[in-house]
């Protein structure tokens, strides 16, 4: 991997874990244009990491809020919203880890987001959107959480799966952005374990560190700056423009998966 590799994948990651694009669609289509291979899993770990870093900084009142309080309401909010994913990750690991080897499965993936984007801003437009955390259920969590779930699949973002599933449920816009970013903690730690486990040190053998370096730090950098875009355009209910993104970007997949 060269240093304009590890760049390039951490500015996709950066971006595209917190815009509502698929960074794992994007990942996909990048290394499969790069034909990266060796170190591909240790590199992964460390962007997860790196995108991990740029939650702890935007949110890092609210993480130290519960931390003093560890039991309040919006701990179990995010502990219940976590448990489709976890489960969902658990138990068809199989079927995903196939999903991520195919481009057909990234396009549609990202057809599918472009709708739920646009389909939650023209619900959100007619409802009032007011609850916070006090009047969030548990019952809304967990179909926030089925969304995250299913955007396990690569081309179905998971930030934009938990923000629409906010504004359906009725949440105020920017509690439903906050919200997803928050739960997405867990999730990210979870697959960066979940990684881990197949790690091997022999595959940084002969590898040259300083992109490994260069790809987190970037993703840190570039996912701040995307939570920021991210926090703005649903406030203002503009979120939906990404749908077009997506629609383009699926239909090229779909067509590279086909022609190429």
């Amino acid at each position: 991997m060269t240093i304009l590799h590890a760049l390039a994948l951490g500015i996709v990651q950066g971006l595209t874990e917190f815009l509502p694009v698929s960074s794992s669609g994007h990942l996909v289509i990048l290394q499969h244009l790069f034909g990266i291979e060796e170190g591909a899993l240790t590199f992964d770990v460390l962007l997860h990491i790196g995108t991990l870093m740029a939650v702890f900084a935007a949110f890092w009142k609210d993480i130290f809020a519960i931390i003093k309080k560890p039991f309040s309401r919006l701990t179990y909010l995010i502990i219940v919203g976590c448990i489709p994913a976890g489960l969902m990750g658990f138990f068809l690991q199989p079927l995903f880890e196939q999903a991520f080897q195919s481009l057909l499965v990234v396009g549609i993936g990202l057809l599918i987001t472009g709708f739920v984007l646009k389909g939650s801003e023209l619900v959100a437009e007619k409802s009032l959107n007011m609850k916070e955390i006090r009047e969030t259920s548990y019952l809304d969590v967990l179909f926030i959480g089925l969304l995250q779930g299913l955007a396990i699949v690569p081309g179905i973002s998971r930030s934009g799966s938990t923000i629409a599933g906010g504004l359906l449920a009725g949440l105020d816009r920017t509690f439903a952005a906050r919200y997803s970013f928050l739960v997405s903690i867990p999730v990210i730690l979870g697959a960066g374990l979940v990684q881990l486990k197949d790690f091997s040190a022999a595959e940084l053998t002969g590898v040259e560190l300083l992109p490994y370096v260069i790809g987190p730090v970037t993703a840190a950098l570039f996912g701040f700056l995307a939570i920021k875009v991210v926090m703005r355009l649903v406030k203002e209910g503009r979120l939906s423009i990404f749908s077009y993104y997506c629609w383009l970007l699926g239909a090229a997949t779909i067509g590279a998966h086909f022609f190429f």
